[in-house]
């Protein structure tokens, strides 16, 4: 067994329906180590990053037109407009981290999810729009995880040395407490 990590995201569905404490009760009993947790404000910058690749394969898969519309509406969900304009990610640690979460959140289709998974549970497809409203994002692969991990959090937000880091000084501006 191999150990790796992983990003889960519970998206704002997930927070607007309170399934916080359930999703983390659930992803428990993997075993696995939380390493990282932060409530972000999902930037349209960020929300596009996340999801680089998914614009392409829905042009590939729907056409230009149809394509373009579907990912506009994963962009509008992921940044909040349909729920809450936040998110909670994490990142879990341990012994085949994204194998088992990946279990346990279920299919990505929720009404092809199993019903005791996260998105069986919890996921619906939106009526209007067609947007699979699954409650979490989890890595599908460690190169993804490490991907996604980089974009959503710095090295020093992680409680555990997970990839190579450097240090670097950089002169900008900060928001500070008064």
């Amino acid at each position: 067994m191999v150990k790796n990590q992983s990003l889960v995201i519970i998206k704002p569905d997930g927070l607007a329906k309170s399934l916080t404490g359930n999703i983390i009760s659930m992803l428990s009993e993997t075993g696995l180590k939380i390493i990282g947790a932060k409530i972000v404000n999902v930037t349209r910058e960020l929300a596009e990053s996340h999801y680089s690749d998914l614009k392409a394969a829905k042009i590939a898969e729907k056409g230009e037109e149809l394509g373009t519309k579907i990912f506009e509406e994963v962009m509008k969900y992921i940044q909040g407009e349909f729920h809450t304009d936040r998110v909670l990610a994490l990142v879990y640690f341990g012994e085949d981290a994204i194998a088992k979460i990946r279990k346990i959140a279920g299919s990505t289709n929720p009404e092809k999810a199993d019903f005791i998974t996260i998105r069986g549970k919890y996921g619906r497809i939106h009526s209007e729009t067609g947007v699979f409203e699954n409650v979490i994002h989890c890595s599908d692969s460690e190169e993804t995880a490490e991907k996604e991990i980089k974009l959503w959090f710095e090295p020093n937000e992680l409680t555990g040395d997970i990839y190579p880091t450097q240090k670097k000084e950089i002169k900008m501006d900060k928001i500070i407490w008064k």
